[in-house]
């Protein structure tokens, strides 16, 4: 047998859309990592962009579980004494919300341009609405993946 590797032909990109309301954070960030790779198709190249364009909505209903919401996260402005932080509670209740979210995917992806340019197929909106109704998107019920809802009585 032959091992098969993916062109730009090949690949084919699906819109989907995913509710994040009340899914735990890095569940929800290790599903759309996976989407982004597109290592859920069976024709998974590693060196392409093969992953589906992901919308998120409701990102500001993010469930952070434990005592996460009181870890600090740090950024730095350049300047000399210019370290900067922010609970991840503050950046939830704040302006961008989807801040977090979209932090947690890209340190879930492997570094370097391919990526990057993976992260470009990720949308991410604090509210329920987005722009995007034109590619007709199929929505994924992440919070039915959930291990424990699947539990069988």
């Amino acid at each position: 047998m032959k091992t098969f590797s993916a062109t730009p032909a090949d690949i084919d990109k699906d819109w989907i859309v995913i509710d994040a309301e009340g899914v735990v954070l890095g569940r929800l960030a290790s599903v759309i990592a996976m989407r982004l790779r597109g290592k859920h198709k069976p024709s998974f190249t590693p060196h392409m962009d093969m992953g589906d364009n992901v919308i998120v909505i409701n990102a500001d209903k993010v469930q952070v579980t434990g005592n996460k919401r009181n870890k600090p996260n740090y950024w730095h402005t350049g300047y000399p004494g210019g370290i900067k932080s922010r609970t991840t509670g503050q950046i939830l209740e704040g302006a961008h919300p989807e801040r977090v979210l979209m932090q947690a995917v890209k340190r879930m992806l492997p570094g370097g341009p391919l990526s990057r340019q993976q992260m470009t197929n990720l949308r991410i909106y604090a509210g329920a609405e987005h722009p995007h109704e034109a590619q007709s998107p199929t929505v994924l019920d992440v919070a039915s993946m959930n291990p424990k809802n699947t539990r069988s009585a």
